[in-house]
């Protein structure tokens, strides 16, 4: 009889609170925690109350559909609430873990109730971020029970893991965000913490491009949430960039960086290049305003550790160059033959673009090397320009001036050169037969007078 009176109250208390769902959620501390409602169609019209306790009268937080959606707020471990369909609890306190009641009323109609359970989750890494590559890296994640529960790990590239604790070595496929994923029953959370692996930025996958026109620019930095405190903390040594010219293989020592003392740049052979300004903010680049010849080949900026790691980044440079096979000061009427290349052929993802002088009668040459011009006049004298591209992105530019004389000032300059020639030759022959004529006066006046002592003219007593 007992028995049948306690199922009795129990299904008057059911039909009069309506049917418990239970939702279980898991967070750690200092995270943020989603209670999603029910999918009702007119929530909008019901009065939300948040509670500890499904038949206190005190409520945590309430809601006013007729209001402006701007939750009351009671309780201040909840002052930290935000948005009302669902419910986001930010900065996970310990306070917020535990059963919570969420109850839904229409002003006309019995209110229901929906239990949420938030469950405390705690998730650790060691050792702390950053870690080198190789180093051994241990993910544990421990929740509240019950037991049925099920723990994986989800790594970076989205792959899942059983094992918990997770220890692997780390790589740098396993930079980025790890989630510990709880499943309980129905209910399903993620956890994510981080995992940083030193590394050098940019990873470039394609060559630079650089002219004689252009600039060069080779980039390296340390990753912007990195200071120099923590990679000091992990036996930092040195760092330093080389160079390897595309015709010699043997390495040139370019600048360095020491851990001792204050963080400055040392030149070695320099090529002129200029290190950033600003190494303490992780700026590694080293630019040059203008290219030169000499620049294509590889350059290596490395991060050296007392463990024996080395961080590396490579920068393939390769040198864009126009070549005029009549050199640069032709005569109106050549044939100009102008090459634009690298030193191997164009890739199929590369074209090139010319742009001639303003006043060029070739006002678009086809984009293809060599560009042959039959005929050129003067109007094709200036600088011409070799453009190379990647889809719709300009990697770089070279440039030549060409000096280009008309056809008659040429013939002109050559009879004036030869008119000069005669009248100077003229000259220089009058001038020797001017002095062989006084030479013969002189022999003439010797034969003339024999005398060893010769008298002057008169007459004489004999």
């Amino acid at each position: 009889m007992n028995i049948f009176i306690l199922l009795l109250l129990l299904a008057v208390l059911t039909s009069t609170t309506g049917a418990a769902e239970v939702v279980v959620v898991y967070a750690q501390i200092g995270g943020t925690v989603t209670l999603k409602p029910p999918a009702l169609n007119d929530l909008k019209k019901h009065y939300m109350y948040w509670k500890k306790d499904e038949y206190s009268s005190e409520d945590l937080a309430w809601l006013n559909p007729m209001g402006n959606n701007n939750w009351k707020i009671k309780d201040e471990a909840w002052k930290n609430i935000s948005s009302w369909s669902p419910l986001i609890i930010k900065n996970i306190q310990q306070e917020h873990f535990g059963t919570f009641f969420l109850k839904l009323k229409k002003p006309t109609d019995k209110p229901t109730f929906y239990e949420y359970v938030i469950r405390k989750l705690t998730v650790s890494v060691g050792p702390s971020s950053p870690v080198l590559p190789g180093e051994t890296v241990t993910l544990s994640c421990s929740a509240e029970t019950p037991l049925g529960k099920r723990i994986q790990w989800m790594n970076p590239r989205g792959e899942l893991n059983p094992l918990n604790p997770l220890t692997f070595s780390a790589s740098m496929r396993d930079n980025g965000p790890w989630s510990c994923m709880v499943t309980d029953g129905q209910s399903k959370s993620q956890v994510n913490v981080s995992v940083t692996v030193l590394e050098l930025s940019p990873a470039l996958s394609r060559p630079q491009y650089t002219s004689t026109s252009s600039h060069l620019s080779l980039p390296c930095s340390l990753l912007p949430h990195i200071s120099w405190e923590q990679i000091k903390a992990k036996g930092f040594r040195e760092l330093h960039w080389s160079f390897i010219p595309s015709t010699v293989s043997v390495p040139l020592r370019l600048f360095s960086l020491s851990a001792e003392g204050p963080l400055t740049w040392k030149p070695d052979q320099n090529k002129g290049l200029q290190p950033g300004t600003n190494p303490k903010k992780g700026d590694l680049s080293l630019r040059r305003n203008q290219g030169i010849e000499e620049d294509a080949g590889e350059y290596i900026c490395a991060l050296e550790f007392e463990n024996g790691v080395t961080l590396k980044r490579s920068v393939h440079v390769k040198l864009l160059q126009i070549v005029s096979s009549t050199g640069t000061e032709l005569i109106s009427g050549q044939q100009l033959n102008l090459t634009c290349g690298l030193e191997q052929p164009l890739p199929s993802d590369l074209h090139l673009k010319w742009l001639p002088p303003k006043q060029s009668t070739h006002s678009d040459p086809r984009p293809s090397s060599p560009l042959i011009i039959p005929l050129v006049s003067t109007a094709d004298a200036g600088t011409w320009r070799c453009e190379l591209w990647r889809n719709n992105t300009q990697l770089t530019w070279a440039e030549i001036t060409l000096e280009i004389v008309p056809w008659l000032s040429v013939w002109m300059l050559v009879v004036i050169c030869s008119v000069t020639v005669i009248i100077i030759l003229v000259f220089i022959l009058a001038f020797i037969l001017c002095r062989r004529r006084k030479q013969k006066m002189r022999h003439l006046r010797r034969r003339l007078c024999q005398c060893k002592h010769p008298k002057p003219k008169g007459f004489y007593r004999t």
